[in-house]
């Protein structure tokens, strides 16, 4: 092997010196396109560029006087990690500045009503010990209720059916399915495994053969729930919740009658939150380097 000349041992260090200086030893041994990944993944987001992005990713058009606006904060907060979650609560705000996140994406209201208006009730203390709460951390919080229903498909529909292992008979156009056959008490206890609910409200016949399904999650109303009953004819209804003085008397007028109809109440919390949890799988691939995480905020009930 021939020794190297002192202009070439000279010439190496003049181009090692070089690439130190400028930062960019490491990046001789990278291609373009990982270096490129790398600063990518570094990028910073305000919360109104990750609102930006969902619209577009999920081809989403603006909806008039939607719910969906700003709860607390505002759109140009630098997102430090962010949260999905039915109900922004007290101890989900807590949990989230503990994350170190600063941006929570929840699906119903923060406030106790529809319009999260602050004035539903006149100096409402917990209101304001809320909003005081969502400032000392510095919390944006975005309600996102219209629109991850308009997804296609439901983002909410499709968690809760992947969560029940029920995608194979899953249909987007339809809230009605054909599972295998199986009984009321064994399908109650899938559900409930499935979903991680301890305690189900259900009328019916544990023993009942079913297999016809109508999944109708959250608060569809009345009207909408006996409407696919009547129109669907389910072995069992299954919803997020009810007004008890209409599809629950339905229903039980409706077997006295000789229908083999079932219902399962779900609660509201537990038939939405699995589109919330799915929602972080759609999202964190769109937004390299931001930690996303979901918090159930849970049954506020204690069942005796």
């Amino acid at each position: 092997m021939n020794k190297p000349s002192k202009t070439t041992i000279t010439r190496r260090k003049f181009i090692t010196a070089s690439a130190i200086s400028a930062g960019g030893l490491a990046l001789l041994s990278m291609k373009p396109a990982f270096a490129h990944g790398l600063l990518s993944a570094q990028k910073q987001y305000t919360v109104r560029q990750v609102i930006d992005l969902i619209l577009k990713e999920g081809n989403l058009l603006p909806i008039p006087n939607t719910v969906d606006t700003f709860k607390s904060g505002d759109g140009n907060t630098i997102v430090t990690g962010i949260v999905t979650t039915m109900f922004a609560t007290v101890d989900v705000i807590k949990q989230t500045a503990k994350l170190g996140a600063n941006f929570i994406i929840a699906h119903e209201p923060t406030f106790y009503n529809h319009l999260d208006d602050p004035n539903w009730v006149k100096d409402n203390s917990v209101v304001k010990q809320k909003q005081a709460l969502l400032k000392k951390y510095g919390i944006t919080i975005w309600r996102f209720h219209d629109y991850i229903h308009n997804l296609k498909p439901d983002a909410v529909e499709y968690g809760s059916m992947k969560k029940l292992n029920w995608l194979p008979y899953f249909k987007s156009d339809s809230p009605t399915l054909t599972i295998p056959q199986t009984n009321l008490g064994a399908l109650v206890q899938h559900v409930k495994t499935s979903l991680g609910i301890a305690h189900l409200r259900i009328i019916g016949d544990l023993k009942q053969p079913c297999s016809r399904i109508t999944y109708l999650p959250g608060a569809s109303g009345g009207k909408m729930q006996v409407d696919f009953s009547e129109r669907d004819k389910p072995d069992v209804l299954i919803v997020g919740e009810l007004s008890e003085w209409e599809t629950a008397e339905y229903i039980r007028d409706a077997r006295l009658f000789g229908s083999k109809i079932s219902l399962i109440i779900l609660g509201h919390n537990f038939s939405e939150d699995p589109g919330m949890d799915y929602f972080v799988e759609w999202l964190q691939p769109k937004l390299a380097g931001v930690k996303i995480s979901h918090i159930k905020s849970g049954d506020p009930f204690t069942w005796m």
